[in-house]
C-alpha cells in the first residue's frame, strides 16, 4: 500500500519539477568530489537512500555497481525510473527510519549513501535509523551521509543536525568516522542563503 505522506518528504512532491532541473545542473563528480576516493572500484552492492530522480544511482550503475534506489516520493521516483531504465537499478518505495521493504530483502550492502537525507529525520527517528543502517552494512562497507546547515526552506521538514551527535550515534554501532568535511553548497539558491554541508563517512571499527 502506498503511503501518501512520509515524514521528511513534505514539499518535495510539490517542488518536483523544479528540483529535477536543479539536480540535473550539477554533475555527480561535482556533487561528490569530497567522497569520490571512498567509492568502491570493484563491482559492489550500493544502497542509495532518498535517491530522488536517480542521478546518483545511475552514476553508480555506470560504474558497474548493483544499486537499490530507495525513494518514497512518487513524483521523483517515477521520473527516475523513466530516466534510468537499467537492470542494474532496483527501485523501491520505502523510507527511513525503519526501511521495512529494504529490511525484508535481507541483503547487506558495500556502500550506503544518504545524500541530503539525514536532516529530514527528527532526533527519535535518527536514533532508530542508525542501527538499521549499521545492520545493512557488509563487514567492510562504507556509510556516507551529508548534514545540511542553514535556513530551512518554507514547507520543508528539516533539522540542523550536529556532526557530534551523528558521530556518537554511529559510534554506538561500532562505526568510526573516516571523513568529516564541511563545504559550501553548490546550488545557487543555497549559496545565496549561506547553506553549508558536512560530509561524513563511516566504517566499522573492525574493518
Amino acid at each position: 500500500m502506498h503511503i501518501a505522506k512520509i515524514s521528511g518528504t513534505e514539499g518535495y512532491a510539490e517542488m518536483a519539477e523544479f528540483l529535477v532541473q536543479q539536480w540535473q545542473d550539477i554533475s555527480f563528480e561535482q556533487h561528490h568530489a569530497m567522497i569520490l576516493h571512498l567509492l568502491p572500484l570493484a563491482p559492489s552492492r550500493v544502497l542509495d537512500l532518498g535517491s530522488g530522480i536517480g542521478s546518483d544511482a545511475a552514476a553508480f550503475a555506470a560504474m558497474g555497481h548493483s544499486v537499490v534506489a530507495v525513494e518514497p516520493t512518487e513524483e521523483l521516483r517515477l521520473p527516475g525510473i523513466a530516466l534510468h531504465d537499467t537492470p542494474s537499478i532496483t527501485w523501491l518505495d520505502d523510507s527511513l527510519p525503519d526501511l521495512p521493504v529494504v529490511q525484508a530483502r535481507k541483503e547487506t550492502f558495500d556502500l550506503i549513501m544518504l545524500s541530503a537525507v539525514w536532516m529530514h529525520l527528527d532526533a527519535t527517528q535518527r536514533q532508530r535509523a542508525m542501527p538499521k543502517l549499521a545492520g545493512l552494512m557488509s563487514e567492510s562497507a562504507s556509510l556516507i551521509l551529508s548534514l545540511r546547515h542553514g535556513p530551512i526552506p518554507a514547507g520543508r521538514r528539516m533539522f540542523d543536525v550536529s556532526t557530534e551527535e551523528t558521530i556518537e550515534l554511529a559510534a554506538a554501532q561500532n562505526l568510526l568516522p573516516i571523513l568529516n568535511v564541511r563545504t559550501a553548497s553548490l546550488q545557487k539558491v543555497n549559496q545565496q542563503n549561506a547553506v553549508m554541508w558536512t560530509r561524513l563517512a563511516f566504517r566499522r571499527a573492525s574493518a
